[in-house]
């Protein structure tokens, strides 16, 4: 198999070690990327410049997108900043080519629907990489609200913090996509994840009312707090995020009639009141084999033996969730979502 890779920062490195690492020398990996830096960044999310990424990972790269897409790839990897997503999903469409979006899908809805287009007329596999989906104590939660474990949910609240400056502590991280509004900057699509945690578990938002904005001392011009509310199908979600605070806290909390479930994905611990007798917590969990999940899924998918857990559908989905976030709090206003 063959695959090309468009940009080659922490993301797309993570996903062509996890490549090597699943295919070994099975895959033919080629890279387009323009800016050239030849350093590596580790598992650990160091800066290693002892190595050279394409030696260590046995890369083929390309400044030009045609000239990548010339050696006719089975899949692309979209792992460019968010303002090229959707152009290069596009390209890599019209080419034939099956597509690994990271997210967000793209700055806006426009543009989606001609990839959803080419994407069916071209009978290609086009998956989101939303790589929460496939942690053991997300999956599990899903299970259990899919069976009616917890009976009428009566709310749901997704609780994200995090400090912007840690995430990448190798680069400064006023220039780096997250902090730059062009690029597709803000805690609201820089973290789309909890808005696709909250699509896959309780269904399409229908209404969305939400706060916020840059609220932190944090050199930045985005936002950088919100506190959401969705009316989803199954359940009203609260979701709050920021990423200006030092404690770090990724929680999902679901109350119904029957139970109440705490999952905190920091620790890997999941509560349930009453008590449930299985235990699902997972302590020692690492976080890059939800990456591994993720790809070795699309690989099969690719191949014919699955269907695309995180498809384009739910990417569009979710991506208009997340516009509508930034709407409401941008003018204070309800915003009603048409089902799509």
């Amino acid at each position: 198999m063959r695959i090309l890779i468009a940009g080659l920062g922490a993301v797309g490195q993570r996903h062509a070690r996890n490549l090597r690492a699943l295919r070994g020398d099975g895959v033919e990996l080629l890279a387009f990327r323009q800016r050239g830096k030849r350093h590596v960044v580790t598992a650990g999310l160091q800066r290693d410049d002892s190595l050279d990424v394409e030696k260590e990972y046995g890369i083929e790269s390309f400044v030009s997108l045609d000239a990548a897409l010339a050696r006719e790839p089975d899949a692309v990897f979209v792992c460019t900043t968010t303002d090229r997503h959707l152009e290069i999903a596009q390209r890599a469409a019209d080419a034939g080519c099956h597509l690994f979006i990271e997210k967000p899908l793209a700055l806006s809805l426009e543009g989606v629907e001609q990839l959803r287009a080419t994407v069916l007329r071209n009978g290609l596999v086009a998956m989101i990489g939303c790589q929460w989906r496939f942690h053991p104590c997300v999956r599990r939660l899903f299970q259990l609200i899919d069976v009616g474990l917890f009976g009428k949910i009566q709310s749901a609240e997704i609780d994200y913090a995090e400090y912007l400056p840690d995430w990448h502590k190798y680069e400064d991280y006023r220039t780096t996509w997250p902090a730059r509004a062009e690029m597709g900057g803000g805690v609201v699509l820089a973290h789309i994840h909890d808005y696709d945690i909250a699509h896959w578990l309780f269904g399409a938002a229908r209404r969305v009312t939400a706060t916020g904005g840059k609220l932190s001392e944090l050199e930045l011009k985005v936002e950088d707090t919100v506190d959401a509310t969705i009316v989803a199908k199954l359940a009203t979600v609260r979701v709050r995020q920021t990423f200006a605070s030092r404690e770090v806290r990724r929680r999902i909390t679901v109350t119904g009639q029957r139970h109440v479930a705490t999952v905190d994905l920091v620790t890997g611990t999941f509560r349930t009141d009453p008590p449930l007798a299985s235990p699902m917590d997972r302590p020692d969990y690492d976080r890059n084999l939800m990456f591994l999940a993720e790809v070795t899924h699309f690989l099969a998918a690719v191949e014919g033996r699955e269907t695309p857990a995180v498809p384009l559908s739910d990417g569009i989905a979710v991506l208009r969730t997340a516009l509508a976030v930034k709407q409401s709090m941008r003018t204070g206003a309800t915003i009603e979502l048409a089902e799509a």
